[in-house]
């Protein structure tokens, strides 16, 4: 029964152990949001980890069920028959004893009867002896006594020598054949038991050396994950996927103030660019979370005073989430999934048709890629096409199998689509070539001394954060792009946490970027605090969060975060 106890919480152990390591896997598991890290090799190296820790979990799984069914079963029901078993031996070792003190008991109640028949009839004797001397009459009737006791005695002996050979009988067969019986048979009752234990041992190290392999296997397989990470390759595909294609910005100039002369600065200039990105209000830094706008004028509250305002901010990037849902609905199956992406991350995914706003690295990778898929969509077309054509060809034949003016609607169907199809791939080729050519060109021009891993690199992160650089105006709108890809890859990770609660007082038209549009009397979630600008921002669920002005809304604090303050 212990090792029985033992077996089966072991077995349990095993199971939770399984359960558990199971669940880790589960939650580390890469969700669907992160399937664009699958092209990394760290990131397939810890998803084969986890897979492998899924199948030690089946393996423990595996081991307890085996414990549970082969050993602890078993053993339970053997432990049922060897109580059962044990039980009878002890029955028959109280019968004896029994037997045994009942003998020992007869014997001396005939040694008893026996020794007093002896003194009574020697006394007897002794009284016949005495009156013979006295009377003759008396004589006669004690000595009849006397011959009577001496009967009694006589049979008193008689049934003691029964009752002791019969002891004596009975007290060897006890100690020489019974008691040795019932000993052996307990005896060998507990040898079996023994077995049983071993049999269960052995059992236990087989099932355990069973999954042993397969364990040993995971193991191996997860080394050789570790193994196949390369981090040269991972930073490459980094660099492939984000680099932009931009020039690097020209050397600045000499500005002689000393002459008369018009003071002339090379368009690539640095302070040019940085002067330019003033007049913009907006920094193009690509690691910086949010682009907090710039404090409202002091105004009087109300929408169109801070909308309206040549200090607000730009304007903002995110559109309503209906329009979102009407540019799922509107779309067609290649984009939808660009839509249903754009509504999950709260941006928006329209854009120019050639997709002019991405550098120029990015639109080629995403021009090569809408090539692609049409591509795709043409040949199912072509094949549903050529399937609808054999199969009119085989109505024709054969009237009876179908109407073969019924596929006709069909048919024109597809022969639309292609045309469609063609058409787009057609615009999409010529924008690609026109990327292709630009990119071929910029590479020419660039001067042989120049460091090669900055071409790989976002223009941006050769600037520093007091500045920005921008050739043209789709250069800008490239960067906004890139910061607030930027942003929403930052908000991705890790949303801030809520530092209290605002109620708005006056409605806001938040139609700039950055900024939330709120109604009055709406509460809001507070996730930064103002900083002396006159902004404060807030969010109203996962999805939607911007800048409010401060003197429009009334701030709770937690008591955690700062205690109760009012902002009126």
């Amino acid at each position: 029964e212990r090792y029985t106890k033992f077996v089966k919480e072991r077995a349990d152990i095993e199971l939770s152990y399984a359960k558990q390591i199971r669940n880790l896997s589960k939650k580390y598991h890469p969700k669907r949001s992160r399937e664009e890290e699958s092209r990394y090799t760290w990131c397939l190296a810890f998803a084969e980890t986890l897979r492998q820790l899924n199948e030690v979990a089946v393996q423990k799984e595996e081991l307890a069920e085996n414990l549970n069914t082969q050993i602890v079963c078993e053993l339970a029901r053997y432990t049922q028959e060897f109580k059962a078993e044990r039980k009878t031996h002890f029955q028959d070792g109280r019968r004896a004893q029994q037997h045994i003190e009942s003998s020992w008991k007869q014997l001396e109640s005939s040694k008893r009867r026996f020794e007093r028949d002896c003194k009574e009839a020697e006394r007897a004797q002794h009284v016949s002896d005495r009156i013979d001397l006295e009377s003759k009459t008396d004589g006669e009737k004690a000595r009849h006594t006397a011959q009577q006791k001496q009967q009694a005695a006589e049979e008193s002996r008689k049934d003691y020598v029964t009752s002791l050979n019969q002891f004596n009988q009975d007290q060897h067969q006890h100690y020489h054949t019974l008691i040795p019986v019932i000993y052996q048979r307990i005896q060998d009752m507990e040898e079996r038991r023994l077995d049983r234990i071993c049999d269960a041992m052995r059992l236990s190290a087989e099932a355990e050396r069973k999954v042993l392999p397969v364990v040993s296997g995971c193991l191996d397989a997860m080394m050789d994950a570790a193994e196949s990470i390369q981090p040269r390759m991972d930073t490459r595909q980094v660099v492939e996927v984000y680099k932009s294609g931009f020039d690097p910005p020209g050397d600045i100039e000499f500005e002689d103030y000393s002459a008369t002369m018009r003071r002339s600065i090379s368009e690539s200039s640095y302070l040019d660019n940085r002067a330019e990105g003033r007049r913009h209000g907006r920094k193009l830094w690509p690691f910086l979370r949010k682009n907090k706008p710039p404090p409202p004028p002091p105004t009087s509250p109300s929408p169109g005073g801070v909308a309206g305002s040549p200090q607000s901010p730009p304007p903002f990037s995110r559109e309503p989430i209906t329009q979102r849902l009407n540019d799922l609905m509107t779309s067609g199956s290649r984009t939808r999934k660009q839509c249903l992406r754009s509504l999950k991350r709260g941006v928006s995914g329209s854009g120019p048709a050639d997709c002019r706003h991405l550098p120029p690295e990015q639109r080629r990778k995403k021009l090569q890629s809408r090539v692609n898929n049409i591509s795709q969509e043409i040949q199912r077309e072509r094949e549903q096409r050529d399937a609808l054509l054999k199969m009119r060809e085989v109505y024709e034949q054969s009237p009876q199998m179908g109407d073969a003016s019924s596929l006709e609607p069909r048919l024109e169907e597809v022969k639309k689509s292609l045309n469609r199809l063609e058409e787009e791939l057609r615009r999409n080729q010529i924008w690609l070539s026109e990327v292709d050519s630009s990119l071929s060109d910029s590479s020419s021009r660039r001067q042989s001394g120049q460091i090669l891993t900055l071409l790989n690199l976002p223009v941006c992160l050769s600037l520093s954060p007091d500045g920005s650089y921008t050739e043209d105006h789709s250069a800008e709108l490239h960067f906004k792009s890139r910061s607030s890809e930027f942003d929403d890859d930052f908000d991705d990770e890790e949303p801030l946490p809520s530092i209290g609660t605002c109620k708005s007082l006056y409605p806001f038209q938040g139609q700039n970027e950055g900024t939330l549009s709120m109604v009055e009397g709406e509460v809001l979630s507070v996730v930064e605090e103002d900083k002396g600008d006159g902004w404060t921002r807030v969010r109203r669920n996962l999805e939607e969060e911007g800048y409010v002005p401060t003197s429009y809304i009334k701030v709770f604090l937690d008591s955690s975060a700062k205690g109760a303050m009012t902002y009126i």
